[in-house]
């Protein structure tokens, strides 16, 4: 039998990549276990994958689209919004099931030992089969929609990366806020979907006054969701400032989640 030693933190608590590599398999099982349950005893199932940022993207083209008009950057509105919602439904899906994770898995957290940051890293397998799934559908309607983006779509896996780093940074922060305050639970739907209106997820940059449109240009969610716009649906390229400041805030909102989730790891069974 393996010997386990618990050593001190050492300089800034990072966790040590060994021991994240011989405990891989929870993370496997833990991925495992959300995939499956996630959907089970559910009429639709694995539908709702495509129903959910379908939906939404109809509404979308029907509010900000027919009835107040606003620009879509010369293409099909459903189509615009359906990219915009796949971008933003990777990012708020990451986030809110990293946050929940630890509370949700608080038996294991308590009587197991393993590197406690495996639980939100776990989650993002489900959140990328969705956003996989999603896209599909996105590629199938540029097709019916004769949307050609050019070479930009190769840079689809980048963003997606970039989206799940903030997504995970900021998840990690919550769920260790989370094991102490559970308020953070309540707070964080209620800021998403304020964020969710507040950033151009279903309306162009170009459709917001220009006093007003600085304050959207140094959102983050606005610099990840231009770049994904721009690689599935071909509009305009962002500013090369905006694609370097996503790269140097995903790594690093990533870090400080990371280093803010491990000096509270010791304290979780205790809490919890």
């Amino acid at each position: 039998m393996p010997t386990t030693v618990i050593e001190p933190p050492r300089r800034l608590n990072l966790p040590r990549w060994a021991d994240l590599w011989q405990s891989r398999e929870v993370v496997a099982r833990l991925a495992q276990r959300d995939i499956i349950v996630r959907y089970r005893q559910t009429v639709l199932g694995v539908a709702w994958v495509i129903v959910q940022p379908v939906m939404s993207a109809g509404v979308f083209s029907l509010v900000f689209g027919t009835v107040a008009g606003l620009s879509s950057d010369g293409l099909p509105y459903f189509l615009f919004s359906l990219a915009g919602m796949l971008a933003w439904n990777l990012f708020n899906g990451t986030l809110s099931r990293a946050a929940g994770s630890l509370v949700a898995n608080q038996a294991l957290v308590s009587k197991v030992f393993f590197p406690r940051i495996l639980v939100p890293i776990s989650t993002i397998a489900s959140v990328l089969l969705d956003f996989l799934v999603g896209l599909c559908v996105g590629i199938v309607l540029l097709f019916i929609y004769r949307v050609n983006p050019g070479w930009p779509v190769l840079l689809i896996p980048v963003w997606a990366i970039l989206i799940a780093m903030i997504g995970v940074g900021v998840g990690m922060a919550a769920a260790a806020m989370m094991v102490k305050y559970r308020d953070v639970g309540y707070v964080l739907p209620w800021l998403l979907q304020i964020l969710l209106y507040a950033s151009p997820v279903a309306y162009a940059l170009s459709s917001i006054p220009d006093r007003l449109k600085w304050v959207f240009e140094i959102n983050p969610i606005t610099w990840f969701l231009e770049a994904f716009r721009w690689s599935l649906v071909g509009t305009a390229a962002p500013p090369m400032w905006q694609i370097l400041g996503l790269v140097a805030v995903s790594v690093g909102v990533l870090f400080l989640g990371l280093l803010y989730f491990q000096s509270h790891e010791r304290a979780f069974a205790d809490v919890i």
